[in-house]
């Protein structure tokens, strides 16, 4: 089977950073207007009031501090807490397309790359600005690349799942150089008015190049030496926005058009399986769990991950091993293991091994084992 390596890494941060206890004032003051204005129905005992949030309570339930954003500031006005983007038409560049031609840049210039080289343009994130044309093709003309293109979703898990996709098509000749794209505006599908979710996401995109090993020159090589994905169907996290909305007028607006999840049912259900399935993968690469020297895992909570590499090690990872992006990016879907992989890989030695984990709704979980050329 052909050899492919990923050769070059890129990432677009927004211009905009929110920390915890900017969040929490305009939460907190959304509280306090929406109980006073419901005062009677909560003394009555038809409401709950709303409970006020702290950035210790964020920070202790996630490991997060601050989040990067597209725009902040509709996102802290109590009375909107959503970002003001305006739309654009259709002969300008999508605002997904804008952050990942920015990341794809990047990402080619490490990889040593040019869009003469790419066949094929793969997004994958969690949630699309629109339904069609593909994001992906959008993508592929900007960069002026000759080949195609198309979108995926596998929520948190799509850009380990995107990996898998590219060196196949890599590996089957469809493709001589795949460009796998996520851009990831959580904030779009973030309710900003929920206690218990308010804090975890943050917008960011990643993006990367996975080739043919015998045509890459980078210097950033990283030879994917074993790949596994694994899905199973549950309810726990789920997002029910989509174009059959408009059938039942009595839906629009509600929360559950907008990301919810029962956050103790998926820490305690997704845990033992990312940690059974990192294991048998590099099982499967031939190599041992002690072989393994770093592990870029999904950043969508430090206790998760934390807990994660005790059930791999038999004993808390150190920092280098497992390194963290969580604190100032908060969980960026799926951009959150390949940011942590894209800034924790330069200082690697030739021959070390490491592993790309991501794991959310589905559930889905995507696990790569790479060495570092």
């Amino acid at each position: 089977m052909k050899q492919v390596v990923i050769s070059g890494t890129g990432l677009f941060t927004p211009p905009h950073s929110i920390s915890n206890e900017e969040l929490v004032v305009a939460f907190n003051a959304y509280a306090e207007l929406y109980n006073a204005e419901h005062a009677a129905a909560i003394a009555a005992g038809e409401l709950t009031a709303i409970e006020g949030s702290s950035a210790a309570f964020i920070e202790k339930a996630s490991g997060i501090k601050s989040r990067y954003v597209m725009e902040k500031s509709g996102i802290l006005d109590p009375a909107r807490m959503t970002a003001r983007i305006p739309e654009r038409a259709d002969e300008d560049i999508s605002l997904q397309a804008e952050i990942c031609v920015a990341a794809a840049r990047q990402a080619l210039d490490r990889a040593g790359r040019t869009a003469a080289d790419i066949d094929m343009v793969l997004v994958a994130c969690s949630n699309m600005q629109r339904a069609y044309p593909a994001m992906a093709v959008e993508v592929q003309e900007a960069l002026g690349i000759d080949g195609f293109g198309f979108d995926m979703n596998v929520a948190c898990s799509s850009a380990t799942f995107g990996i898998q996709t590219a060196m196949a098509a890599v590996q089957s000749g469809q493709a001589r150089a795949v460009l796998v794209l996520n851009p990831e505006i959580t904030s779009g599908h973030l309710n900003f008015r929920d206690r218990d979710s308010h804090f975890i996401f943050g917008d960011a995109c990643t993006a990367i190049v996975v080739e043919a090993a015998e045509t890459a020159t980078s210097n950033h090589q990283f030879e994917i030496l074993e790949s596994k994905l694994k899905t199973t169907f549950s309810n726990n996290i789920r997002n029910n926005f989509g174009f059959m909305n408009r059938f039942d007028e009595a839906g629009i607006g509600q929360p559950d058009k907008l990301f919810r999840q029962q956050g103790r049912k998926v820490f305690k259900e997704v845990c033992p399986m990312a940690a059974e399935m990192i294991r048998e993968t590099i099982t499967n690469a031939g190599l041992e769990v002690a072989q393994v020297s770093r592990y870029w895992l999904h950043q969508a909570n430090l206790n998760m991950n934390l807990l994660i590499t005790r059930m791999l090690l038999g004993r808390d990872a150190e920092p280098q091993e497992a390194p963290v992006i969580l604190d100032t990016y908060a969980n960026t879907s799926s951009a959150g293991s390949i940011i942590a992989f894209h800034k924790y890989q330069d200082d690697m030695p030739s021959g070390s091994h490491g592993v790309i984990c991501s794991f959310g709704a589905g559930y889905s979980i995507g696990c790569v084992v790479v060495r570092k050329k």
